[in-house]
């Protein structure tokens, strides 16, 4: 029996899974690791950290096996956080993650300087904060010295892959997601570099996410008990981790996730690009394939939001019950009739990726009434939540991109009632699946397929990721969410004005 290993550098820990060559997964082990926030709206980590978690987890999942049985281990990490590395290898400063927000002029610099046209031609998607790009840009203005030294820039599952095996390398669902990456042609972008003067020596050579890019050295070998030469594979970026292990890896399957953001991912044969790039084009982990991302900022977290604000009752309960208060609300939710009677959420709490790509957004109630109750609230909150998902379902469809099945991850992927929502909303069928793992396990495929475990990802992903049960839209919901849908799409350009005269006004510009 041939063991694989996942390894996922998330946002808030390391998680390392152990699996079997028949997708069962045997142990799991998560080390948290500290966010730091030295000013408002930054957001950083110390890969230190990671590297420590990653040699405690594999201890841990691999202390009961003989290492000479794990076949390859796989690498997943969160995108577009970047950690500098000096002419020794040694990190210069703390790494600057996706959700800093401290770029937003480095952002406008490199849509004046590259022209909006040449981004969507040269790497596909916009200049957002989040990207890897303008994080290196704002190191260049504003700490000189540190830039100054950087001889790699590396991601975050990359710099974890340079601890294990001493090869600096990357692969290309990561790179995709810097804005430094050709992701049409998958190689670097060498227009972007010139026009914002960045040198490519910075930059490590690019693989497919399923092929060996270096094996355990000795050294670690001895700290976690790997056998030495253990093959590590490219792996892939947290998002197209995911969407591997759940299978959507064929033309027709979209991965609908709800976690603290929403992601409707949808899997591509051929490169489509939004010409209005409202979504991301990124190149997928299945070889030579690319996947369309839309992304709901605050998908979950509008309905922990909620739950803190107003659920004390449901706190309460839960603490003497033990009774999850999010399900207490959803059976709330359940109460209320489709569409809330007209009540509308519109779930922009911390701005809005997509379609808007508007910071300044927030959350409105729109139709509250006298009969309004708490149950229609509540249900209002998922419904919004669900139609700003589907905002990126239909820029998907409107690309050509066939829609042939929905298969659910996340919390709301475990609900009865979110399921028949989202499948009523998107009027499709909605499938959750039975890989529970996230990232690590979509990991683990990668390493089975670099291994010779598996013959490629869809062998891999058909014969281990399944189908748990099938909900199918109701067509008399669905033509109530039709036209709830339509309003709630007409809410946002009329407000569009008054949130920037909100943000205004709330920074004291006003």
């Amino acid at each position: 029996m041939a063991y694989l290993l996942g390894i996922d550098i998330g946002p808030t820990g390391v998680k390392t899974i152990l699996v079997d060559e028949e997708g069962r997964t045997l142990k799991s082990a998560t080390v948290e690791h500290s966010l730091f926030t030295p000013r408002p709206n930054w957001s950083e980590q110390n890969p230190e950290d990671w590297w420590k978690g990653t040699v405690a987890s594999v201890r841990e999942v691999i202390s009961e096996i003989d290492p000479e049985a794990i076949a390859g281990i796989g690498l997943s990490g969160q995108m577009h956080s970047s950690v500098f590395l000096d002419k020794r290898d040694e990190v210069i400063r703390p790494a600057i993650l996706w959700n800093d927000g401290r770029t937003a002029p480095q952002c406008r610099w490199i849509t004046d300087t590259v022209g909006i046209e040449n981004l969507e031609r040269w790497v596909a998607n916009p200049a957002l904060e989040g990207f890897t790009a303008p994080k290196v840009i704002w190191l260049r203005e504003h700490e000189p010295a540190h830039y100054a030294k950087v001889k790699t820039l590396l991601l975050p599952k990359d710099y974890i892959r340079f601890r294990l095996t001493g090869e600096k390398a990357m692969e290309m669902s990561d790179a995709a997601g810097t804005l430094l990456f050709d992701v049409r042609a998958r190689k670097w972008s060498k227009a972007m570099l010139d026009a914002l003067d960045l040198s490519p020596e910075m930059l490590p050579e690019v693989h497919e996410s399923v092929e060996v890019c270096g094996r355990i050295t000795k050294k670690v070998a001895e700290q976690t008990g790997l056998k030495t030469g253990t093959p590590v594979v490219g792996g892939g970026a947290d998002n197209a981790c995911g969407a591997t292990g759940a299978g959507i890896v064929k033309e027709g399957r979209v991965l609908s996730s709800v976690g603290t953001s929403g992601t409707v991912v949808a899997h591509c044969d051929a490169v489509k690009v939004d010409p209005e790039m409202r979504v991301h084009t990124f190149c997928h982990s299945v070889p030579n394939c690319w996947y369309l991302m839309g992304v709901t900022l605050s998908a979950g977290n509008s309905l922990r939001w909620f739950r803190d604000v107003f659920g004390r009752a449901e706190r309460e309960m839960e603490a003497r019950t033990g009774v999850d208060a999010y399900d207490l609300l959803t059976k709330q939710a359940e109460q209320a009739q489709p569409g809330s009677e007209g009540l509308l959420f519109l779930p922009y709490l911390t701005g809005e990726r997509t379609p808007h790509q508007d910071a300044d957004a927030r959350g409105v109630f729109f139709g509250i009434g006298a009969r309004h109750t708490r149950a229609h609230v509540v249900r209002s909150v998922l419904e919004g939540i669900t139609y700003a998902m589907r905002d990126s379902l239909e820029i998907i469809r409107g690309l050509g991109v066939r829609v042939e099945e929905i298969r659910g991850t996340g919390g709301g992927a475990r609900s009865a009632f979110w399921r028949q929502l989202h499948a009523d909303v998107y009027e499709a069928p909605v499938m959750p699946v039975n890989n529970l793992e996230g990232p690590a396990f979509g990991a683990a495929l990668m390493a089975g397929v670099g291994a010779g475990v598996f013959k490629d990802l869809v062998e891999a992903a058909d014969a281990l990721v399944k189908v748990e049960t099938v909900t199918e839209p109701i067509p008399e919901h669905s033509a109530i969410y039709r036209e709830g849908y339509g309003l709630f799409r007409a809410l946002y350009p009329a407000l569009r004005e008054r949130f920037k005269e909100g943000a205004e006004m709330v920074s004291g510009k006003r």
